[in-house]
């Protein structure tokens, strides 16, 4: 818990701008909670992408609640720009090694002068933008379950972020280096971070869930030629 400890320990946009992540808490009420797993509903695999389409989500990600959690952090008016629910449970259960978020989900290939290299998921072209670009995002993480050691809460390296780009060699020589924190959070919590930031998750070693909506905002626009996949 030395990572909930940390966050909670110094103004918000300390930890933010210092760490790289920092813990809301109770940023969502039990019943908006209930509303988005009744939305979101039971899922066969891992979870669901392109959760801006739906209106509940939509919705809440354009709340001034969450809005105004994200914009102290952003040099202009933030923007969802892609939601992922992550569903870890018993049956469910994956491991998530240490990594970046470095792709933008977008609608169509288009070569671009600095965005590449590009990729698909789930039929979806991503790419990697100027880290200038991902230097404009935050992500926040949506708790719908206490997340902890033993259900696959986040790890991460505070301070990460401010290391561009990392090579797997890099990301092993930190992880030989450095000391990890748990992001332990409850329910109704919501998880700041930035996409830059290292982190990772373990495997669950309990019967609890872990269910988290993922919602990412981009404070800069696209070129012309590109097109958000889901923006709200």
């Amino acid at each position: 818990m030395r990572a909930l400890e940390l966050c909670r320990a110094s103004p918000m946009n300390h930890d933010i701008e210092r760490h790289g992540f920092a813990v809301v808490p109770r940023a969502i009420e039990s019943g908006e909670q209930r509303e988005l797993l009744s939305t979101l509903g039971p899922v066969s695999g891992a979870g669901r992408r392109g959760l801006l389409a739906l209106p509940t989500v939509a919705r809440l990600a354009r709340s001034p609640r969450l809005l105004n959690l994200i914009r102290p952090y952003l040099p202009a008016e933030p923007l969802p720009v892609r939601a992922i629910y992550f569903a870890k449970s018993a049956e469910t259960n994956w491991l998530v090694p240490w990594h970046q978020d470095l792709t933008l989900a977008l609608r169509a290939r288009v070569e671009v002068s600095g965005f590449g290299p590009w990729s698909k998921k789930d039929g979806v072209p991503h790419v990697q933008p100027p880290i200038e670009l991902l230097q404009r995002m935050l992500t926040i993480r949506l708790h719908l379950d206490d997340a902890d050691e033993s259900n696959g809460a986040l790890r991460v390296f505070p301070g990460s972020h401010r290391l561009g780009r990392l090579s797997s060699e890099r990301i092993q020589k930190i992880r030989g280096q450095q000391t990890d924190f748990l992001c332990g959070a409850s329910a109704g919590d919501a998880l700041l971070m930035r996409p830059l930031l290292l982190h990772a998750s373990s495997r669950s070693t309990c019967t609890r869930h872990r269910r988290v909506l993922h919602i990412e905002y981009a404070a800069f626009a696209l070129p012309t030629e590109l097109n958000w996949h889901e923006a709200a």
